[in-house]
């Protein structure tokens, strides 16, 4: 078999080019980044120079496919017409920037409804995908990622993923980012093979496990059905190891990049052991 396709998100502090520095010094053979401060809705804009480091430090370390994420500000599901307007465009922002470094995926959070509904939220999500899709000409994935159901943040359910997609226009434009402590918060068990074989299951019927197109490999501090999001370095949470083991072994998955989140130090230790770990449970099925 070969070597998983495994990695973690990377800082980008110093020069979005660092993180394939700091992803190459753990072992990441994949990573993912914030195309700017994901806490600022405004940043400067990337430069030339800027994608050349960018494409320089992507070549020399082999570090790939790279995968972005977008800034937490963003709302696409807000009932507030100001805060909805200002996601929809800082979203479109970072698309561009995701096609000016030759990024192929940008994960989103969908949003929250914040009080207004589960159908109310996930449409206006889906309108803000069909407008960002209609102006933003580039072949840049968006990932809409599962979530643990955090108060009145959608995506907690498969069948709600389900319902943004179906509304979108060019839905096969749209693909979905699985992360394993969301799915595990929001009551989805994956602790035992016959479990993780109902889940996907229930997630192919509804959504296609072809719209996978990253994984989020990340244990969950809280238990199951919680919606409570908080990660865990990987078999020291609830989930353990066994969900792991099956997603890694899993052949429909190979090919998927499969991205860290978990809690660490300035020195990445943790990255280290938690990227150790999922190389092991590749050869332990």
């Amino acid at each position: 078999m070969r070597p998983p396709l495994i990695g973690a998100h990377m800082s980008i502090a110093g020069g979005i080019h660092k993180a394939f520095e700091r992803g190459e010094s753990v072992g990441c053979r994949t990573l993912q980044v914030f195309l700017k401060n994901s806490n600022r809705w405004d940043s400067p804009p990337l430069t030339g120079e800027d994608r050349e480091l960018f494409a320089a430090a992507r070549a020399r370390t082999g570090i790939g496919p790279v995968v972005a994420h977008d800034s937490y500000l963003i709302n696409l599901a807000s009932p507030d017409r100001a805060l909805y307007e200002k996601s929809v465009r800082a979203f479109m922002e970072e698309m561009r920037r995701a096609d000016f470094l030759g990024v192929p995926f940008l994960v989103l959070h969908p949003g929250a409804h914040l009080g207004k509904g589960e159908r109310a939220g996930c449409a206006r999500v889906a309108e803000a995908l069909d407008r960002v899709l209609g102006e933003v000409g580039s072949p840049v994935v968006p990932l809409l990622e599962n979530t643990a159901g955090q108060g009145s943040t959608l995506g907690r359910s498969f069948e709600e993923l389900a319902s943004i997609l179906e509304g979108v226009g060019e839905r096969e434009r749209v693909g979905v980012c699985f992360d394993t402590a969301h799915a595990f918060a929001a009551g989805y068990d994956l602790r035992t093979e016959n479990r993780y074989d109902a889940v996907m299951r229930e997630f192919d019927r509804l959504i296609g496990v072809g719209r996978i197109r990253v994984f989020h490999v990340n244990d969950s501090k809280k238990e199951l059905g919680s919606r409570v999001d908080r990660h865990a370095d990987i078999g020291k949470g609830f989930l353990g190891l066994d969900p792991f083991r099956f997603l890694l072994n899993d052949r429909r998955f190979l090919a998927v990049p499969k991205i860290l989140e978990t809690p660490k130090g300035p020195d990445l230790a943790e990255d280290r052991l938690n990227l150790a770990t999922l190389e092991s449970l590749c050869r332990t099925r």
